[in-house]
């Protein structure tokens, strides 16, 4: 890969890294206010069925995991396991889509 790719990469990842350290955050926050509220499954699921905000935010949350966790492999697939080349990045593809086709529809059952 270019040395303009591996950058676009490197840009990628960080701002993926600032997208998901927020998201996290949020998603603690929220898990704490259920627990301490004693809010039970159901009543969660009541709260988060058609709300367009929370599948606003958790689409954001899984697009940020699908972008930011393949670049992270690649790198120590390289480094550590020396797969370099064009296989490496088709089976991170592959898993970037798996990722966000599996995170997709645990938003969409939750949410919709």
């Amino acid at each position: 890969m270019s040395v303009r790719g591996e950058t676009r990469l490197w840009i990628a990842q960080r701002a993926s890294a600032a997208v998901l350290a927020l998201c996290v955050i949020v998603h603690l926050v929220t898990i704490v206010y259920a627990v301490r509220g004693d809010l039970s499954g159901a009543e969660i699921l009541a709260r988060t069925r058609g709300n367009a905000a929370w599948l606003a935010f958790y689409t954001l949350f899984v697009l940020a995991v699908t972008v930011h966790a393949p670049i992270g492999l690649r790198a120590v697939l390289g480094e550590w396991l020396g797969w370099r080349g064009r296989s490496r990045d088709l089976a991170l593809l592959a898993f970037a889509m798996l990722l966000a086709v599996m995170g997709m529809r645990a938003v969409f059952t939750v949410f919709a």
